[in-house]
């Protein structure tokens, strides 16, 4: 799509095509802002953000959250599905359908997998945590700053994943299966539904500076909120 680490596929314009029917069938005054729709670059994504904070609902929709481990047959992906009203998440779906697991929040009802109520993990320091990270596809740009974050954190963890789909690493810290993740130069479509399950689920969710996320942000930090602190010490926004 954009660099060679950047994969599209056919499923995920078809898949996007999917719901982006289905969202129009059932809520025809909404609005969609999905991966696949959005042009290439820091412009396209600057024109999309402006036309979506003149929406009251709008679905950000990421077809397949890990397309290149769908590539490659690994069971790692997701789709990811959030509603924002006014610019602030309202519902967040993460589907894993090699698991069946299907992870759901609503703002101020929880956040749920299987029917079950998740919450965060109870690590209260890094030295006990398990910790996620991703490598953006921008790499020339993001990773220098990546490589040097987990030169500081991993010597003080129980140790870092990289699943390859930033929405489902999102879901495993709502449901206590890791203690935090973080990622930079990623977009709404990635995060915004595993957002909201973080924050259902009772953890802190801030962009790498420390601010609270909003959609527009390029960057998140999510945790349990105990180690949130101890970690962002040790991150820096590059």
């Amino acid at each position: 799509k954009s660099s060679p680490h950047d994969l599209v596929t056919e499923v995920d314009q078809g898949a996007e095509a999917l719901i982006r029917k289905l969202i129009r069938t059932y809520f025809p005054t909404h609005h969609v802002l999905g991966e696949e729709g959005v042009e290439a670059g820091e412009a396209g994504l600057k024109r999309a953000f402006e036309d979506m904070r003149t929406k009251e609902y709008v679905w950000i929709v990421d077809p397949i959250d890990g397309t290149s481990n769908f590539v490659h047959g690994l069971p790692l992906f997701t789709i990811s599905i959030a509603l924002a009203h006014r610019g602030e998440m309202i519902v967040g779906v993460v589907y894993d359908p090699a698991r069946d697991e299907l992870f759901v929040a609503e703002k101020g009802k929880g956040a749920y997998v299987h029917g079950r109520k998740m919450s965060v993990s109870s690590d209260a320091t890094l030295k006990d945590s398990l910790l996620a990270t991703g490598f953006a596809p921008e790499r020339e740009q993001s990773l220098p700053g990546i490589l040097d974050n987990l030169s500081r954190i991993v010597p003080k963890v129980r140790n870092v994943r990289v699943l390859g789909s930033a929405a489902l690493q999102l879901a495993y810290v709502a449901a206590g299966r890791f203690s935090g993740c973080w990622h930079v130069r990623l977009n709404a479509w990635d995060v915004a539904a595993g957002v909201l399950l973080v924050q259902e689920a009772g953890g802190r969710v801030t962009d790498i500076e420390g601010r609270p996320y909003a959609l527009e942000a390029r960057s998140v930090v999510a945790t349990n909120g105990q180690i949130h602190e101890e970690l962002m010490a040790d991150l820096i926004a590059k």
